[in-house]
């Protein structure tokens, strides 16, 4: 497939590299800087910024949710507009970036930012944004996707767009020392589907994005297996820039990618709050199995190429077996089971949900239908 790749996101990665905000942000723009509950004010972060923004313009607006919703957003937006902001430094995960690409987009739109995400309004300008990563997973960072959620409505959907493409992107592996061990699991998990939703598709003979994507794997499978010392530089800065390249738009250039494990995904965080990492392990194997005929031979390369098994009649059965391993082994479960309700009112309302959001036709083929839907919540709802 014929593709064109660029990434305009400037990276400073490294241990003090917070510090390199002082000339990244020009002195004569004033700046938002976006946060989520706090947690950068008690870890040192927050101080580190405000330090390196000394001789700069700038507010602030916390209080930006995981999982980000469109009514605090809205706030932010109002206060870019009112203030005449030039830049918005995001400074969190990938909720915070997220959601601050969005108040990029809908600051510079006289409508509902919502129609952003629902296709009203395609976004031809933004407010410039740059962000210091605080919790590696999304790869948020340096893509111009977002996801983001209405809460009054439950939707939760995304946009893309090149102009809320960060212009800069604080890699500091230090910023994980405070992280619960729940956030590094989920950030290694996110990063593992992100790498599959792009590589477990079909056999298409792009060698570099299939090999890239192999040695991310292997990365994060080796992260995983090693999670014991996750109190280390190395460990913290390789799982850093593996889930950065994760979703930096390369291992997808000219290869078609699923997304589908996202879409079923996105309602289960939506209806009953399931961490984003964990819905998508709850789906994912399920749905490899549902579409094991559209996706064995990626998946027997995958067992052979990233968990080293051998040649058999079930390789790629097993394949999805190591999958759930590596998720049970680091905690996460593979069921979806606290969800209040009867398992047949559960997948109804997920069905309910994907049919209004236009989800009738997902995957790399458009081969998941709503009926095949309704089997995979079938089988990965308790």
């Amino acid at each position: 497939m014929n593709f064109t790749y660029s990434n305009p996101t400037q990276i400073f990665f490294g241990q003090g590299q917070i510090a390199s905000l002082a000339d990244a942000v020009p002195t004569n723009k004033s700046v938002l800087v976006i946060y989520g509950g706090g947690s950068i004010k008690k870890n040192g972060i927050y101080n580190q910024v405000a330090k390196a923004l000394t001789k700069h313009t700038w507010v602030e607006f916390s209080g930006v949710e995981p999982n980000p919703t469109k009514e605090t957003l809205d706030k932010a937006v109002q206060v870019v507009k009112e203030n005449k902001i030039d830049m918005i430094l995001a400074v969190g995960g990938g909720s915070v970036i997220d959601g601050a690409k969005y108040v990029a987009a809908a600051a510079n739109y006289n409508g509902d930012g919502w129609d952003i995400l629902v296709g009203k309004h395609q976004v031809t300008s933004a407010v410039p944004l740059g962000c210091v990563l605080t919790l590696p997973a999304t790869g948020s960072e340096s893509n111009m996707g977002a996801v983001i959620t209405k809460a009054e409505t439950q939707d939760k959907l995304a946009f893309m767009s090149p102009f809320v493409h960060p212009k800069f992107a604080v890699m500091d592996p230090d910023v994980m020392k405070s992280l619960p061990e729940r956030q590094l699991v989920n950030g290694l998990v996110d990063a593992w589907v992100h790498v599959c939703e792009q590589y477990i598709t079909g056999i298409h003979g792009a060698m570099v994005q299939d090999g890239y994507a192999e040695s991310l794997l292997k990365n994060l499978f080796t992260l995983g297996r090693d999670f014991k010392n996750r109190d280390s530089d190395m460990w913290r800065a390789n799982l850093m820039w593996t889930a950065n390249q994760a979703l930096n738009g390369l291992i997808g250039s000219g290869v078609p990618q699923d997304w589908a494990t996202h879409m079923i995904g996105h309602e289960l965080t939506a209806l009953w709050g399931v961490d984003h990492a964990r819905s998508l392990a709850i789906v994912q194997p399920s749905l490899l199995r549902n579409q094991m005929g559209n996706k064995k031979a990626k998946l027997e390369q995958m067992g052979k190429n990233v968990f080293g098994l051998s040649e058999s009649e079930h390789l790629a059965e097993l394949t999805i077996q190591s999958i759930e391993k590596f998720y049970t082994e680091l905690g996460v479960a593979i069921q979806l089971e606290d969800h209040g309700e009867i398992k047949s009112n559960a997948v109804d309302k997920v069905v309910k949900q994907l049919e209004g959001h236009g989800m009738t036709a997902i995957g790399e083929q458009q081969s998941i239908t709503i009926d095949r839907s309704r089997e995979i919540l079938e089988m990965a709802i308790a």
